[in-house]
């Protein structure tokens, strides 16, 4: 997403038509702030992550929760008027807008998903809770569509003739066309084509940011559709990213740390489906391992009741008979579930004892973390059918990934997420 954040903040200075429709700029400025843009790009790549595996309908419940918040945890971004509303209102409803917000926030969908048709449908997603229009979702899908393109090697020459077959828009214009009479119109239909030739004519990402920001316009939203796309195609620049950062604060970094982690292990992580993305809390666990601050527990519980929320699963490790395997399916067994055959072979699980004396259950994010102690059989099962069993149970709670940078859930803290998972429920 860096690519969409350089270009609303390199961008944010000249909306309006205040620059002067050169590429000769300073890339920074003490102007170069994020905006509106970069708030709902961090904002839907917060949905994205926590929901991508839910309904549609949760999808969408997901993506009005994190586009609220973050709207009211910065509510002077520069959003407009409608939107403005409706990020405030009790029950938010699309109001059938075509403008450009649609496109400038969906970078997260051309990343975080395995094919085109899937890419389209999750920006169309993001699109509806507001901008419902044909043209709104239409500006979403086709910006979308271009950094999955670009993502996957496709030529400028395949995304151009991609795009307009399929969306319609013309893309003959060059910049040098376009620039003498463009002004500051925040429709998709008069910001997406533009963004994507911007694209289409730079000769590196640095160039695409200056290409688009001398058109004018609203820049900071075709600069940051048109950055999303070339930093697909070309990459970004480290230290263009490292300026990046430094303008960001660290609940947004919190973000794209768990959306680095996710772009680059895709949905490969893991062999079974239901470990995707419970890598986001071994990288949860490693921050509070680095730094225990009250800050950094906080987001380990957050990202074990995200993932339990999105039906991820523990690796737990048992202790079974070898009779057992003749007689029990241990994939489906219940975490705390006493299981035994005819001749009365119990079914263990496996434990760990601290310095301390004290006992707890062990449970793993992934096979490379159990594999780095001791051999066990492993099963796998729902996060919060664990946590609800080990609630129940006489050990201390939980100790995750106990060979590697472990992290032991208290029943206290156990308990809390139960709570919180109940209550969101509820809503």
């Amino acid at each position: 997403m860096y690519g969409a954040l350089l270009g609303d903040m390199i961008g944010a200075p000249y909306e309006f038509d205040r620059g002067n429709n050169s590429k000769d700029f300073p890339l920074f400025c003490e102007y170069s702030h994020f905006t509106d843009d970069s708030v709902m790009t961090i904002a839907v790549a917060e949905a994205l992550l926590d929901f991508q595996f839910r309904d549609d309908e949760d999808i969408k419940i997901g993506l009005i929760e994190s586009m609220q918040k973050w709207g009211k945890r910065y509510p002077a971004a520069g959003y407009g008027r409608k939107f403005y509303h409706w990020l405030r209102a009790k029950h938010p409803e699309p109001y059938g807008s075509y403008g450009n917000g649609s496109a400038m926030r969906v970078s997260a969908a051309g990343w975080l998903f395995d094919s085109l048709d899937a890419t389209r449908h999750m920006a169309q997603l993001t699109a509806e809770v507001t901008h419902n229009h044909p043209e709104g979702i239409k500006g979403a899908e086709a910006t979308a569509s271009a950094i999955f393109l670009a993502r996957t090697g496709h030529s400028k020459d395949e995304i151009r003739g991609y795009i307009v077959s399929e969306f319609g828009y013309d893309l003959s214009r060059t910049c040098d066309q376009i620039r003498p009479g463009y002004y500051h119109d925040e429709s998709c239909q008069k910001t997406v084509p533009e963004a994507i030739t911007a694209f289409l004519e730079g000769a590196d990402f640095e160039d695409v940011i200056r290409t688009a920001v001398s058109l004018g316009g609203d820049c900071d939203t075709l600069t940051c559709i048109a950055g999303s796309i070339a930093e697909a195609f070309y990459g970004v620049p480290a230290l263009l990213e490292a300026e990046c950062r430094s303008r960001l604060p660290d609940d947004m970094l919190d973000i794209l740390g768990r959306f680095d982690i996710a772009r680059e292990h895709g949905h490969d992580v893991f062999p079974n489906d239901i470990l995707t993305g419970i890598i986001l809390i071994e990288e949860a666990i490693a921050r509070y391992y680095n730094a225990s601050t009250q800050q950094n527990l906080l987001g380990v519980l957050d990202a074990i009741l995200q993932r339990d929320y999105a039906g991820g699963h523990f690796l737990i490790p048992v202790i079974p008979p070898q009779a057992l395997f003749n007689m029990v399916d241990i994939d489906h067994v219940r975490v705390g579930d006493t299981v035994t055959n005819q001749e009365d072979m119990h079914f263990k699980l496996h434990h760990i004892q601290t310095a301390d004396g004290k006992t707890w259950l062990a449970a793993f994010t992934s096979e490379e973390e159990y594999k780095k102690g001791e051999a066990a059989s492993i099963i796998s099962h729902f996060i919060g059918t664990v946590l609800e069993g080990c609630a129940e149970m006489q050990e201390e709670g939980i100790i995750i990934n106990p060979w590697g940078a472990s992290f032991l859930l208290t029943k206290d803290l156990i308990k809390l997420i139960l709570k919180a998972s109940k209550e969101r429920s509820a809503q």
